[in-house]
């Protein structure tokens, strides 16, 4: 979720428009949570410190879906991971980036990368095909954003991903196929590009990819609220 908030949609075929309605799809997913809304619901109302927590911020104690999924939004809205060294070069400290990791970035915008990955968040902000000049071969059943429009045209567009704190987000693609930031350079510069990147190409853009760790989140976690005896338990798995 780190940096979510600057994408244009969710999920990697854009399926929810925003980070209130992505919030709603893991709780109900049977992948996941395997919960559903109603019984999220039905267990935050059984316990008295969320009712009240949802009183303070909404004005009226009733809780539903909407409150819930805008709660999880507001705190997903904060996971932002600024000031890594790249920006810290993009504000004027020349000092921050080695003379490889500018070479990377030369590699990197020059080669056309940044015709994608663009922008505050690197990405995010676009869907474009899988495969512009080799097709890509997966075994993976996910085909993209045709499962959101119905469009042929769309099949294997998935969501341009963000490059921030690339280097902690292995593996890489929809499918998890490439299992390192070198695996996943030399693929899209074949697939994506029609260029071959030399070996030294390949090291000097994955220094620059590494300087775009930025900051990470730091808060202390919760001590969650008691159940109650009218709180709904959880059912064994058929």
């Amino acid at each position: 979720m780190l940096n979510s908030r600057l994408n244009l949609a969710q999920f990697w075929d854009g399926r929810a428009k925003d980070l209130k309605e992505q919030a709603g799809g893991p709780i109900a997913n049977p992948k996941e949570m395997a919960f559903s809304h109603a019984l999220a619901v039905d267990v935050l109302r059984s316990i008295p410190q969320y009712v009240n927590e949802f009183k303070k911020v909404y004005g009226e104690p009733a809780i539903d879906i909407g409150k819930v999924t805008t709660a999880i939004a507001a705190f997903e809205d904060t996971l932002v991971t600024p000031d890594s060294r790249f920006d810290q070069w993009l504000k004027g400290n020349k000092k921050a980036l080695s003379a490889q990791e500018l070479r990377g970035y030369q590699t990197f915008k020059n080669s056309g990368c940044v015709a994608c990955h663009n922008g505050p968040n690197v990405g995010g902000n676009s869907f474009q095909k899988m495969g512009q000049v080799e097709p890509y071969k997966t075994s993976n059943p996910a085909e993209g954003r045709v499962a959101v429009t119905g469009k042929d045209a769309d099949r294997f567009t998935f969501k341009v991903p963000t490059l921030r704190n690339v280097e902690l987000t292995y593996p890489y693609f929809h499918d998890g196929e490439a299992a390192t930031l070198a695996q996943a350079v030399d693929v899209m510069g074949r697939l994506q590009l029609g260029k071959k990147f030399t070996e030294q190409e390949i090291g000097d853009v994955v220094s620059f990819l590494k300087t775009l760790t930025g900051k990470q989140p730091d808060f202390k976690l919760p001590i969650l609220p008691p159940s109650t005896d009218s709180t709904p338990r959880p059912r064994p798995f058929d």
